[in-house]
């Protein structure tokens, strides 16, 4: 026995000590051998390689990343435009699956399926009642064009069965669009995605047919996407041969992207910002900002300026390495600092940012000499470093915070209240407001309204407070209001009610409408 077991640590001995002479991919493959070949336990090989590419990876920077299949296939499906499925908008209230809206022209709408259903089972499988998180009723729902699932509705105390062939479900990228005012239009992209070019395309020219002399583009909460999507849009606006961004990396060449079409618009522009807009969203406003084409308005970027490629594997899964980074075309370069393997660090910047003060006056954000660079026409200047800075700064809005409405917030009482408001009045709702711009004018949350809310967040464990409530009263009507708009209509039927409070949009609107305000805060000094 012991001279088997010696056999046994030699061999390990000479495996481990070739690896240790060898280079460094030899010795990970080596150390998978040893695993595999001498540890205790069978090994899943599998999870142990994907946890070591994992590894290697957090070890460069925090953007670099790997993702097997099934997350590779989620990843993708916003950005590639479409899935396959059956074509309603849905949310999970209280363990029930409530249709918000059908697709326009999609499998659910084909067969009659109406919002306000609940979907209680499908292909057999129960739904609703069954605490399914929300990946695991997609799995239900979603699935290979042409083939069907059969679901049960209620809808009020009728069970009908459906039989829905699923197709392609587009996703939109574009979140609202609609005229601020008469010469105004407003754009809400919320990803940079395949389609987004023409999503954007479609926007302008619809709203320019209703007299767009100007356009807001608001980029807040995007996180990015495309590269090629950012500099579509940008070409969009900027003159031929404009610079848009180029990219520098070790073992790629550096590549500049200017634009290559004539713009198809040439009016003023304001740009929308917050410190959640990233990647592809810092590079059209950094693009915009640097040519001295329009007005940045909000608070700094993120500060992601690492460029990833995907590196796919036969399996379906993928590594994304950061192969480059991003620079403007002023030459800055907008990636925040970062130490590599602290992926913690990172993630809690923006949460040092708030606790600085940085979100409520523009004198807490330091900015490095040594990074400063000039605009390429008006030669205004602009810093690298970390994000896009606005020309405009606009602290956060926290007045109308309280406890009470966070407590609402976050047991869901919001959407609990309006899906058992629209389903007592959609009909009569449907009659009074036959469009989103009369519901957006004409339609008050009353105190009544209010009352139920509150009876309602103290059934789901939410302590009434008068003093949140006095506090929030603003900011509660008004979510109310665009939850019920976006469920009657359309998704920008709640950005155009959220628009009204938001002190980045109101004061972009501002600056855009009055010519000599925009012009002067174009020339003047980011601030």
């Amino acid at each position: 026995m012991k001279k088997i077991l010696a056999v046994i640590l030699g061999a390990a001995t000479i495996i481990a000590t070739a690896a240790v002479k060898s280079d460094p991919a030899r010795k990970v493959q080596m150390t998978e051998r040893v695993i595999e070949t001498f540890y205790v336990d069978k090994v899943d090989s599998t999870a142990v390689a994907e946890e070591a590419i994992r590894a290697m990876l957090k070890k460069l920077d925090p953007h670099s990343s790997y993702s097997n299949a099934a997350e590779t296939k989620e990843l993708n499906e916003p950005l590639q435009g479409n899935f396959s499925g059956i074509g309603i908008q849905f949310q999970m209230i209280s363990d029930t699956l409530y249709v918000i809206q059908t697709i326009a022209g999609g499998p659910s709408e084909r067969v009659g399926i109406l919002a306000g259903d609940r979907i209680l089972t499908a292909n057999d499988s129960l739904i609703s009642g069954a605490k399914r998180p929300n990946s695991s009723v997609m799995k239900l729902l979603r699935g290979p064009k042409g083939t069907e699932v059969k679901v049960t509705a209620l809808r009020g105390d009728d069970k009908i069965d459906f039989t829905i062939v699923r197709d392609d479900i587009p996703i939109y990228s574009i979140d609202a669009s609609y005229m601020a005012d008469p010469e105004t239009g407003y754009v809400r992209v919320t990803r940079f995605a395949e389609e987004t070019p023409e999503e954007m395309f479609k926007a302008i020219k619809k709203l320019q047919s209703k007299g767009m002399k100007r356009l807001i583009i608001d980029l807040q909460d995007n996180g990015g996407g495309y590269l090629q999507a950012a500099t579509q849009l940008a070409e969009m606006f900027l003159p031929v041969g404009s610079p848009i961004v180029s990219t520098e990396g070790r073992a790629v060449p550096t590549s500049l992207y200017r634009s290559e079409v004539e713009p198809i618009f040439d009016g003023h522009i304001v740009v929308l910002v917050n410190q959640y807009s990233a990647s592809a969203s810092e590079i059209l406003s950094g693009a915009i900002q640097d040519n001295d084409r329009g007005v940045v308005v909000g608070r700094r970027t993120f500060g992601k300026g690492l460029v990833q490629r995907p590196f796919p594997f036969p399996d379906g899964s993928m590594i994304r390495l950061t192969v480059a980074r991003y620079h403007t075309p002023s030459g800055r370069c907008i990636q925040k600092p970062y130490t590599s393997g602290d992926d913690k660090s990172y993630r809690e910047d923006l949460v040092n940012r708030y606790n600085s003060g940085e979100y409520s006056s523009a004198d807490s954000i330091h900015l490095n000499d040594s990074l400063l660079y000039h605009t390429l026409r008006l030669k205004r200047p602009v810093y690298g470093g970390g994000g896009i800075m606005p020309d405009r700064f606009v602290a956060i809005d926290t007045t109308g915070y309280s406890k009470y409405y966070r407590d609402l917030m976050a047991k869901g009482v919001y959407n609990k209240y309006v899906v058992s408001y629209i389903d007592a009045n959609r009909n009569e709702l449907k009659r009074r407001y036959k469009n989103e711009e009369q519901f957006v004018k004409d339609f008050k949350v009353t105190d009544a309204m209010i009352k139920d809310l509150t009876e309602l967040g103290a059934k789901e464990g939410v302590e009434m407070s008068e003093e949140g409530l006095k506090t929030s009263d603003g900011w509660i009507r008004n979510i109310l209001k665009g939850l019920i708009g976006r469920d009657l209509f359309e998704q920008s039927a709640y950005w155009r009610v959220a628009n009204t409070q938001d002190p980045v949009y109101k004061e972009g609107l501002r600056i855009i409408s009055d010519a000599d305000e925009y012009n002067k805060v174009l020339t003047s000094p980011s601030n």
